[in-house]
């Protein structure tokens, strides 16, 4: 008799692991699963966000309501309180758990703002822009725009114009869009304003392509213009004054007056103050509230062409004009706080998709000293023409085919 053969199966896929090798297939099983950051939970999430700056937790707070609520959690603004109180002794705790942590790391971000601008470190990085000379800049969410007059819409002589992105240009029809000399416009959609010679503001649908409202505003020739969030509209003229007009009624709801007869040339509005440059190098500001004059200082011996502050800072006004001297002024009282010009040393020379750029070292004059800026060479203190701020950062257009941009750096950093 013989004796039967045993038969083997061999094993599937799908059969279950023995208990000898469990281990190993939970194992691979974990490996066999990609892990991210949003594998991770509040907790591991909390601790990795304690390591960064807090630069880098608000650009954090912008990718998910999930995160956002974790950089809101009660453990990680008490993890920051008692970072925030050990650097800085004075703060107080109570203020600090009343506001969110947003708002508290946006506070301290506009100090090292103010710091950096008023005392830190800097450096200027110089390009070739434009193949004609550049008159005008701006600057939003870290973008630099300039160009040989305003963006978008412009003036060429008596005439408005549109500029599409594709590189074509729209004159508007010559019953329209002529007028008296028009030296300065502002653009708010759909509407541009233009100031002109006569000392009327005009404003021009951009659609219809019509003048659809001319305001009087001056007896003299108006020189600047500036938009208000309620779009009031504010000119300043070559007679000094500053007039406050509301086009809804077309009629004159203040006009502030100055002592330089020969005019105003630049406007920046905050959100409560009214700053104005003038011809002979004074600085005023007035409370929009009060309508009063709350300081005026002489910054420059020539020309102011361009004033401006960041739209959240209540702190520092940066002034620029014809002596080609980068000022810093407080914006409580109009102490000069710092003087800024291009040294000639050349520290680096890089290429980039803007072209060649050239990095300079920057300089700080004394403000304790009697300063002959005659002395000062010209290649150090370029004028400028406008400027415009940014965080930590400040970018200028000298009526040349440059631009420059003032890169700041806080010495005393605070990194929460």
């Amino acid at each position: 008799m013989t004796k039967p053969l045993s038969t083997f199966t061999a094993a599937t896929n799908n059969t279950p692991p023995t208990p000898a090798t469990a281990p190993t297939y939970q194992t691979n099983k974990r490996r066999q699963t990609p892990t991210t950051i949003l594998s991770l939970d509040a907790d591991i999430l909390c601790t990795i966000f304690a390591f960064l700056n807090m630069f880098d937790l608000v650009r954090c707070s912008l990718v998910c309501k999930f995160w956002n609520a974790i950089l809101e959690s009660r453990s990680l603004r008490e993890f920051y309180e008692k970072k925030l109180l050990k650097n800085s002794p004075t703060s107080s705790s109570f203020e600090f758990t009343k506001k969110s942590l947003r708002v508290t790391l946006g506070e301290v971000a506009m100090n090292q703002n103010r710091l950096a601008l008023q005392c830190g470190r800097f450096h200027v990085d110089q390009w070739r822009g434009h193949s004609t000379a550049v008159s005008q800049c701006r600057m939003k969410m870290g973008t630099v725009v300039t160009g040989v007059g305003d963006k978008i819409v412009g003036l060429i002589g008596s005439r408005l114009c549109i500029w599409r992105r594709n590189g074509k240009r729209s004159v508007f029809p010559s019953l329209e869009g002529k007028f008296i000399k028009g030296s300065c416009m502002r653009y708010s959609d759909p509407e541009a304003m233009v100031g002109c010679d006569d000392g009327a503001v005009r404003v021009f649908d951009m659609y219809s392509r019509r003048c659809t409202q001319i305001i009087r505003m001056h007896d003299a020739p108006i020189t600047c213009l500036c938009l208000s969030e309620d779009q009031l509209i504010l000119s300043g003229s070559t007679s000094g004054s500053v007039t406050i007009s509301d086009p809804s009624s077309a009629q004159k709801v203040a006009t502030l007056r100055s002592s330089d007869v020969r005019g105003i040339r630049t406007l920046c509005l905050g959100s409560q103050l009214l700053f104005a440059g003038s011809a002979v190098g004074y600085t005023y500001c007035w409370d929009m509230r009060t309508r009063r004059l709350m300081w005026k200082t002489r910054v420059s011996p020539n020309v102011v062409y361009s004033l401006q502050h960041m739209q959240s800072d209540k702190s520092t006004l940066a002034v620029g004009g014809i002596d080609g001297i980068l000022r810093f002024l407080n914006q409580n009282d109009g102490n000069i706080v710092s003087s800024c010009i291009i040294d000639n040393k050349l520290l680096s020379t890089h290429q980039s998709n803007s072209g060649s750029i050239q990095r300079r070292k920057g300089k700080r004059l004394p403000e304790d000293t009697y300063i002959n800026i005659d002395v000062i060479p010209m290649t150090s203190r370029p004028s400028i023409t406008c400027l415009a701020v940014g965080m930590k950062k400040v970018v200028t257009t000298h009526n040349t085919r440059d631009i420059r941009l003032w890169k700041f750096k806080d010495n005393n950093t605070f990194m929460l």
